[in-house]
């Protein structure tokens, strides 16, 4: 990724949370972030990682609900943004915090688990007795 690519990539994230926040009114968007966009070196395309708080559903509703709004998003970005053509946005659903949350509860229930067997632990103190 160049310089330039991501340059644009953050002023497209910056200006998407934006608009979809103020100029989007569809009800099926949820509580949502833009995690990421990916853009190719010809900027024609973007992948726009998004993550939604709620149940699969809702994220399904979120994502569907952006993806028929990309035309009117594109319209409102062509002015905030000086370049010759905006890239066709694709909305991706991004489960990468979900992912981290997932991997950060097993690690806490590893780690309780590893302090209830510890040598002189209260579980053991008990079972002597």
């Amino acid at each position: 990724m160049t310089r330039r690519t991501r340059q644009v990539g953050e002023l497209l994230k910056e200006e998407l949370s934006d608009i979809i926040r103020r100029e989007v009114k569809d009800p099926r968007i949820g509580f949502m972030s833009i995690t990421e966009v990916d853009l190719p070196t010809d900027l024609r395309t973007a992948k726009v990682y998004v993550s939604v708080l709620g149940t699969d559903e809702e994220r399904e509703q979120t994502v569907t609900a952006l993806r028929s709004a990309s035309g009117f998003i594109r319209h409102h970005l062509k002015p905030r943004l000086r370049m010759r053509q905006i890239p066709v946005l694709d909305f991706q659903s991004d489960r990468s915090m979900e992912y981290a949350q997932h991997i950060s509860e097993t690690l806490r229930a590893i780690e309780e688990d590893r302090r209830q067997r510890a040598p002189g632990s209260a579980t053991e103190a008990k079972g002597a007795e």
